[in-house]
């Protein structure tokens, strides 16, 4: 059995505010042995239920976050930017079982603690087929178009309720619960380490490979500003398809996600410090 931990850092224990994730600063050196503590805590749940590998890929800003130096012996890590699959990387190779999304948040648009769609600001609604979409429900659907099923989802409570939309049957722990945007009731670490194992452990029953569940999707962003939408139309494919709203579909999930970088990297650069 083979698990990916998908670990973001807006969702991990403790963390309630821009300065606990912006890398360089005082806030965020302090929460990442916390961090890094809530991915151990997983790790030891998924070994206690029969792992036998557990692979941690970084998904937060820099993608360098983790302490590789206080990571479980037992689990391998991969660091860094500019992968395939970006928060997802690693799952395309057909030996993954499961995938466990840890540090996970709401949407762009919608309530919780550090709620944002890739970017953290700037995005204000994503759609997949339809539907609004969080980073985990864009996820998951990678996920899926590889057979892999997402068996548990860490973060604050709005995390945990927004799973419940994409992947009903994973676990669920709430490591702190949403006050507003930038403030959240918390757990200390030693409480949210003891039920992320817990919960780790009763997920890994849930890592059975299924069917890949290819097909067309379309893609919907939605920016605070005009400009950043026409400037994500230089990618071929990619139209204004409404005020402040570009669309764009692909044959896969694959090529959906990949674009989907590209359009908000594009909509990064086009920003300006005080203006947007």
């Amino acid at each position: 059995m083979k698990i990916l931990i998908s670990a973001d850092m807006e969702g991990a224990t403790g963390v309630t505010c821009p300065e606990d994730v912006l890398p360089g600063g005082p806030g965020w050196e302090r929460m990442r042995p916390v961090f890094t503590g809530d991915v151990n805590a997983a790790v030891r749940g998924l070994f206690m239920s029969g792992a036998d590998a557990v692979v941690v890929n970084e998904a937060h800003w820099s993608m360098r976050n983790l302490l590789l130096e206080r990571l479980d012996a037992r689990a391998t890590m991969i660091t860094g930017r500019h992968k395939d699959l970006s928060m997802m990387e690693g799952v395309q190779h057909g030996d993954v079982d499961g995938v466990v999304f840890l540090g996970y948040h709401a949407g762009a648009g919608a309530e919780g603690v550090l709620a944002h769609t890739y970017l953290a600001n700037t995005v204000t609604g994503v759609w997949l087929d339809g539907v609004r979409a969080s980073e985990g429900r864009l996820n998951a659907a990678v996920a899926a178009e590889f057979g892999v099923p997402v068996i548990m989802v860490i973060g604050d409570d709005k995390a945990v309720e927004d799973a419940e939309g994409y992947a009903p049957e994973a676990v669920g722990v709430a490591v702190k619960e949403c006050v507003s945007r930038y403030a959240a009731r918390c757990d200390p670490p030693e409480v949210t380490a003891e039920a992320i194992s817990a919960g780790a452990a009763a997920a890994a029953a849930l890592a059975v490979r299924h069917e890949p569940v290819v097909g067309p999707h379309r893609v919907e962003v939605e920016f605070d500003a005009d400009h950043l939408a026409r400037a994500a139309t230089v990618i071929p494919g990619v139209a204004v398809c409404g005020e402040r709203r570009i669309g764009y579909e692909s044959a896969t999930m694959y090529e959906a996600i990949r674009c989907f970088k590209a359009v908000t990297t594009l909509a990064s650069a086009a920003m300006e410090e005080q203006y947007g």
